[in-house]
C-alpha cells in the first residue's frame, strides 16, 4: 500500500483552513462566531485531525471521528444561534471539511479488523450508525443553515420535537394501526396461506385451480380492494385487517408451494426407500427445504401488511396513524415517524430468523 499523503485528510484540513481564510478576508458578515473559543477549538481539532490523517499516523480514524463529532456539535450550536438562516461561505467550507473527515473516518472504521469477534461486531454496528447520524447532521445543517421553510422540509430537530410532544397520540394510533390491523391481518394471512399451501401440495388439482386465482387477486390494486372491505367489515380495524389478509395470503401461498416443490429428487427417493409417508417426508425433508421461501414470503408480507393497512385507512377509520394526516407546523405524516422504524425492526428480526431457519434446515437435510 502506498505511504503517500491521504488526500481525504488533506481535504479536511484544507477546507477548514479555507474557512478561516475566508472569514479573515471579510467574506463573512463579521467574525463573531469564529472568535468564540469552542468554534476556534473545533477548527483546530479538524485541522489537526486532517493533518494526522494525511500523514497516516496511527489512530488517525479515531482522531477524525472525534474531530467530526466535536465539529458537528459546535456547528449545530451555532446554527441554532447566530447563524440560523444566514450561514455564510466560511461555515459551508467548514462543513465540507467535516464531510471529508467523516468520509475518511468511516472508511477507516469499515476497514477495521480484529481478532476479538465482539469488538469487530461493535465496529460493524458503529459504521452504519455513524453514517446515518452524519446524514441527519447534513439534513439539519442544510434546512437550518439555508432557512428552508418548514412546510417544504422540516429539520430533524423539529421532527423529533414534534414526535416527543405527540407520544400519547402516536401510541393510540400505533395500537389501532399496528397492534390491531397489521398484526392481526399479518398473522391470519400468513397462517392461512401456509395451511392452504399444504392443502394445495397434498391435492394437486388445487394447484392448477387456485394459483392462477391467487395471481389475479395479487394484481388487484389496494385502492380497489379497500373500499369493498370497509363496506363489508365497517370502519374499525377489522376492515384494515381484512385488506392485510388479502395482501399477505397469496405471497405466502405461492412461496410455500414453490419451496415445497424445491426438495431434490435424490432426497425424496431416499425418504421413499425408508418407507416414509407424506407427512414424515413433509416434516423432515420438504418443510426444512422450503424454509428460505417461507421466510422470504414473511419478509415480503411485512412490507405489504404495513402498506395495506395505511392505504386502507384513507377510506375511513375512527383513529389511526394516517387519518390525522400531516403533523401541523412541520408537515411530516405520522405514519413516516412510526411505521418506518417498525418496518426496519421487523425486517431485521425476519432476516435473523431466516438465517437460523435456513441453517437448521440444512442440518436436517
Amino acid at each position: 500500500m502506498s505511504r503517500g499523503l491521504d488526500y481525504w485528510g488533506v481535504a479536511a484540513a484544507g477546507f477548514a483552513l479555507a474557512a478561516v481564510l475566508v472569514a479573515f478576508a471579510g467574506a463573512e458578515q463579521g467574525l463573531g462566531w469564529l472568535g468564540q473559543p469552542l468554534v476556534a477549538l473545533a477548527f483546530l481539532a479538524l485541522i489537526g485531525a486532517g493533518v494526522a490523517a494525511a500523514q497516516r499516523v496511527p489512530m488517525a480514524g479515531t482522531l477524525l471521528i472525534g474531530a467530526v463529532v466535536f465539529g458537528c456539535a459546535v456547528s449545530l450550536q451555532q446554527l441554532h444561534g447566530p447563524l440560523a438562516g444566514q450561514a455564510g461561505l466560511g461555515f459551508w467550507l467548514f462543513v465540507f471539511g467535516l464531510w471529508a473527515a467523516a468520509w475518511r473516518g468511516i472508511d477507516l472504521m469499515a476497514a477495521y479488523r480484529s481478532l476479538d469477534a465482539r469488538r469487530e461486531r461493535l465496529v460493524g454496528l458503529l459504521v452504519p450508525t455513524a453514517f446515518g447520524l452524519w446524514l441527519l447532521y447534513l439534513w439539519e445543517a442544510a434546512t437550518v443553515g439555508f432557512g428552508v421553510p418548514q412546510v417544504l422540509l422540516p429539520s430533524p430537530s423539529l421532527v423529533a420535537e414534534r414526535f416527543a410532544s405527540s407520544l400519547d397520540i402516536l401510541w393510540a394510533d400505533f395500537q389501532q394501526t399496528f397492534l390491531k390491523a397489521v398484526l392481526a391481518g399479518y398473522v391470519i394471512g400468513c397462517g392461512a396461506g401456509f395451511l392452504v399451501s399444504i392443502l394445495v401440495d397434498r391435492v394437486p388439482f388445487l394447484q392448477r385451480g387456485l394459483l392462477p386465482l391467487g395471481n389475479l387477486v395479487s394484481a388487484l390494486p389496494i385502492v380497489g380492494i379497500a373500499p369493498i372491505m370497509v363496506m363489508w367489515f365497517g370502519f374499525d380495524w377489522q376492515s384494515k385487517a381484512a385488506v392485510v389478509v388479502i395482501m399477505t395470503f397469496f405471497p405466502m401461498l405461492v412461496n410455500t408451494v414453490t419451496g415445497l416443490a424445491g426438495a431434490g429428487g435424490l432426497e425424496r427417493g431416499l425418504m421413499r426407500s425408508h418407507a416414509a409417508g407424506y407427512w414424515p417426508t413433509l416434516s423432515k425433508l420438504r418443510l426444512p427445504a422450503a424454509l428460505p421461501f417461507i421466510f422470504n414470503a414473511l419478509k415480503i408480507n411485512s412490507t405489504l401488511a404495513l402498506i395495506g393497512a395505511i392505504v386502507a385507512e384513507f377510506f375511513g377509520t375512527p383513529t389511526s396513524v394516517e387519518i390525522r394526516k400531516p403533523m401541523p407546523t412541520i408537515g411530516v405524516p405520522k405514519n413516516s415517524a412510526t411505521m418506518a422504524p417498525i418496518r426496519a425492526k421487523v425486517e431485521f428480526i425476519l432476516s435473523a430468523l431466516k438465517m437460523k431457519g435456513s441453517a437448521a434446515g440444512s442440518r436436517s437435510l
